[in-house]
């Protein structure tokens, strides 16, 4: 039965849900995008480790990016969208400190997927809290 309670929690859980896609906003960036597997010849150390201790398995939409976009508010968790590929990818590794205003794209142990992929300058969409009140792109 539908009563006022009822109704008043899901007014409230619609509009806790409406505020928290509010409090984000999608930017754009060109960037150089390349891609990377799990094999101990691309890696550090572990190589289905990422840097921030993520276990990483083939299948994931996972992406490393180079340290200085985590100045653009880049960091563990961020999505983003990747023109030419399906889906949101998600920030789960960052590169060596060498590499600047670039993305790595995640292939398992898909060598030569990635090779096939190569080095691409493309624009990217990545989700970040709201810094002032301007609506959403």
């Amino acid at each position: 039965m539908f009563n006022k309670i009822t109704a008043f929690l899901l007014l409230a859980l619609l509009y806790n849900a409406c505020a928290k896609k509010n409090d984000y906003v999608w930017k754009t960036k060109e960037v150089n995008v390349s891609a990377y597997n799990s094999v101990h010849w691309q890696t550090d150390g572990e190589p289905s480790v990422a840097a921030w201790g993520d276990t990483l398995k083939p299948g994931m939409k996972i992406i490393a990016i180079s340290r200085d976009l985590m100045k653009l508010g880049f960091e563990p968790g961020t999505q983003v969208k990747i023109h030419g590929l399906e889906g949101i990818y998600e920030v789960r590794d960052k590169m060596h400190s060498r590499w600047n205003n670039k993305i790595d794209v995640f292939m398992g142990s898909d060598v030569q997927k990635a090779r096939d992929w190569g080095m691409k300058k493309i624009e990217i969409k990545y989700r970040v809290k709201r810094e002032d009140n301007t609506q959403s792109e």
